[in-house]
């Protein structure tokens, strides 16, 4: 199998690829807080899993081609801010992943895909822009669908597909769980006990569910407001076996758009969240709004002199 470390191979070595049986597979995530259970590095760990997994998927599939793994970037926005995030603006995201796909493409690489593992809404956002903009700038293939798999995931799209993975139907209780679960929850935990057990502290048996309702959820930082721990979910029902099972499901998922696009069958444009359609969450509204208020200020504060002087003329 052909799967490489960008950072360990040499120039003549990633020159040598064949670029039009290249995959490369950036991988991007932040540092947040995950409850007092899980490490702050859980959507990192997530991201390089999910890119790991699939770069394997690849050339097992597609004899001759090779996977060129990069090394993870913690950067991500729109986070829970506590004690070991990192936040950083939604625009540095955009264009951190511009410049390492323009230089990808400048060298002659035609599919980029992104593996990301935070689901903030201007952070899927940003990814999608990003990878957008470098496909048309360079004429290649670089796409972010994380975000619509997370989106149809916490959907409940997928549940009859876990629970085949699974060889069991899930509880009321559980399906109730999944609807509620967002952030260091069911989910996230479960991936933890199957990826780095290591790092998952056994307080999360007894951690009570943490619900809060879609209007909750609006408010920024609400799951570390009024006493709030930083999950929002049910970690104490977490179990690897889920984690593998629902995994399966999403890499499976995943597999389906990468040949797609890689077949030329499908378009990255249809398969990103629906995020980066609402305007509030685009990386140019907030500027262009600034702008638009700031032009607007300067035209009243015209029409208000030109009346003052307007005025002091007739009396």
């Amino acid at each position: 199998m052909s799967v490489y470390l960008l950072e360990e191979m040499s120039t003549p070595a990633l020159d040598a690829l064949e670029r039009a049986r290249t995959v490369v597979l950036l991988t991007i995530s932040p540092l947040e807080t995950h409850g007092p259970h899980l490490p702050v590095g859980v959507d990192a760990f997530t991201a390089r899993h999910f890119a790991q997994s699939l770069a394997d998927r690849l050339v097992a599939a597609r004899p001759g081609w090779s996977a060129v793994l990069a090394p993870t970037l913690y950067l991500g926005s729109f986070t829970f801010e506590s004690v070991g995030t990192v936040s950083v603006r939604q625009r540095v995201v955009r264009d951190t992943l511009v410049d390492y796909g323009g230089g990808l493409a400048r060298a002659g690489f035609r599919h980029i895909f992104i593996a990301n593992g935070h689901a903030g809404p201007g952070h899927l956002a940003a990814l999608e822009e990003a990878a957008a903009l470098v496909s048309r700038r360079h004429g290649i293939t670089m796409a972010s669908f994380t975000g619509e798999l997370a989106w149809e995931f916490m959907r409940g799209r997928y549940v009859a597909k876990i629970e085949a993975s699974l060889g069991r139907t899930l509880t009321d209780e559980e399906r109730g769980a999944l609807a509620e679960d967002a952030h260091g929850g069911w989910w996230e935990t479960s991936l933890m006990l199957l990826l780095r057990p290591d790092l998952v502290d056994d307080s999360y048996r007894t951690l009570p569910p943490a619900r809060y309702s879609w209007l909750e959820r609006v408010v920024p930082n609400y799951a570390v407001r009024n006493g709030g721990r930083g999950y929002v979910g049910h970690p104490a029902l977490a179990d690897p076996v889920f984690a593998r099972a629902t995994t399966e499901v999403l890499m499976a998922e995943a597999m389906a758009i990468v040949e797609g696009l890689l077949d030329g069958t499908r378009r990255a444009s249809t398969h990103r969240s629906p995020f980066s359609k609402v305007p509030v969450f685009r990386t140019n509204f907030w500027p262009a709004a600034a702008g638009v208020a700031a032009g607007l200020g300067a035209v009243a504060l015209g029409v208000g002199g030109w009346m003052m002087r307007r005025n002091r003329q007739v009396s």
